[in-house]
C-alpha cells in the first residue's frame, strides 16, 4: 500500500518507519522539501534531526504535501494540531476526496505556555473540524492518546491497554483497524467509540495524559478500560 505521512516531527518519522517495516511504500509530506532535507536541528527531545534521520532512511520519499496526498492510498495526519487544517489546505481537497486520513493529531495550544490547553475543545474537536472542512475525506481518530513509541508497538507494556477509534465511515474505520492490527494491535482492544464527534472525548484525554507524564516521569503507559 502507497500511504503519506503528513508531517516529519517525531510522530511522523515514528509511524513512517514501522509502516516501512511492514512492507508498505511510504512517502512523507512536508510544507518544503528543502528546507526539511536542511533541518539539522534536534528536536525538543533530543532526537536526531530530520537531515541524519532520512540519511538513515533513505528510501523513505520525501515530497511536497500535495504530492505526497496526490500519490497516496491512505493518509496519516501526524502534524501539529494547531496547523493540520493549514497542512491539508496544501495538501489539496482534489487530491484527498475519498481516501482515508488517520488522523493523530491533538489541537494542543502553547500561547499561554505548559501546560498547553485544547482548541477547540468541549464542543468541538480537531477531528470533526478536519471532516467538515473536506467533506469527501474518510476521517478517522485514533492513536492521539499515547505516545508515539507505543502506537506502533503496543507490545511495549505489559499486559492489555487500548486504543480508541471513531469516524463517520465504516469501511473507514474498518481499514484503520487493519492498519492498528498490522502494528500489533489486539482486535479486542480496539475500542470503536462512535462517529467523529467522539473525537472530543479522545482529545481531551490530552490534559490527563500531559499530567500523568509528569507525575510517572515516563511517557511509556497508556490507558487501560476494565470492565465486568
Amino acid at each position: 500500500m502507497k500511504v503519506a505521512i503528513l508531517g516529519t516531527g517525531m510522530v511522523g518519522r515514528v509511524i513512517a518507519t514501522k509502516l516501512r517495516m511492514l512492507n508498505h511504500q511510504v512517502i512523507l509530506g512536508t510544507r518544503s522539501v528543502e528546507n526539511t532535507l536542511n533541518n539539522e536541528k534536534k528536536d525538543a527531545y533530543g532526537n536526531v534531526s530530520f537531515k541524519e534521520w532520512h540519511l538513515q532512511n533513505s528510501d523513505i520519499e520525501l515530497k511536497t504535501f500535495a504530492d505526497a496526498a496526490y500519490e497516496a492510498e491512505i493518509l496519516f495526519n501526524c502534524t501539529g494540531g494547531g496547523v493540520s487544517l493549514a497542512a491539508l489546505e496544501a495538501a489539496g481537497k482534489s487530491n484527498l476526496d475519498g481516501k482515508v486520513l488517520i488522523d493523530l493529531a491533538n489541537p494542543l495550544d502553547f500561547s499561554n505556555g505548559m501546560p498547553p490547553t485544547l482548541n477547540p475543545v468541549n464542543t468541538d474537536s480537531l477531528g470533526e473540524q478536519i471532516q467538515r472542512k473536506f467533506p469527501m475525506l474518510k476521517v478517522v481518530k485514533t492513536l492521539n492518546t499515547m505516545n508515539a513509541g507505543l502506537m506502533v508497538d503496543p507490545g511495549k507494556l505489559k499486559g492489555d491497554h487500548n486504543v480508541f477509534i471513531c469516524g463517520n465511515d465504516e469501511a473507514a474505520k474498518a481499514t484503520a483497524r487493519e492498519v492498528l492490527q498490522s502494528m500489533g494491535w489486539k482486535p479486542n482492544l480496539i475500542i470503536d467509540l462512535g462517529d467523529i464527534t467522539n473525537a472530543r472525548g479522545t482529545e481531551m484525554l490530552l490534559p490527563i495524559w500531559l499530567r500523568l507524564w509528569n507525575a510517572l516521569e515516563t511517557a511509556e503507559f497508556n490507558f487501560h478500560i476494565q470492565k465486568n
